[in-house]
């Protein structure tokens, strides 16, 4: 339902654009189209991704992992994933979601969302270099027990 209000209401929209002002709305949709052209290769890798993921691992095996039952060392494992992880956003959250739709709970997927956005490990030598030691170990320990404190507060409320 929610993405037939998005699609309706951006059709709505454009052909008020276009109604308003035509060459805006050529010049907004030339740069939609190069937009979307850009990402296409990363939506492509996230659905073969995906589909890997669910090809190799049965959600039986997701669920025993990630599942309902919550204890610390399913969040802290999936926290220390998602720190020494370097996926870009684009791919986690469609990701998360999916593991989340097969049965993952969560507060661990939680963990793997924030740590793989806060927490530096792939890129601690480039802060090392430009933070120094102390800021760049001082960071990254505290994003990665926010990572945790948020991931069971959102374990929590949902």
């Amino acid at each position: 339902m929610v993405a037939w209000i998005i699609n309706i209401s951006t059709i709505l929209l454009f052909i008020y654009t276009i109604i308003k002002d035509k060459e805006k709305a050529k010049k907004a949709f030339v740069k939609s189209i190069i937009k979307f052209l850009n990402l296409l290769p990363m939506m492509i890798v996230i659905i073969v991704l995906i589909g890997l993921i669910f090809g190799f691992i049965p959600p039986e095996l997701i669920k025993s992992y990630l599942g309902s039952n919550d204890n610390i060392l399913q969040v802290v494992a999936a926290a220390i994933f998602g720190a020494i992880t370097l996926i870009p956003s684009l791919v986690a959250l469609p990701l998360a979601g999916s593991l989340v739709e097969a049965g993952a709970s969560y507060t661990p997927i939680a963990a793997f969302i924030t740590t793989l956005t806060m927490v530096g490990f792939v890129t601690l030598p480039i802060e090392l270099k430009e933070l120094g030691k102390k800021l760049t170990i001082l960071r990254n320990v505290f994003a990665f027990i926010f990572a945790i404190i948020i991931s069971l507060i959102i374990g929590v409320l949902m």
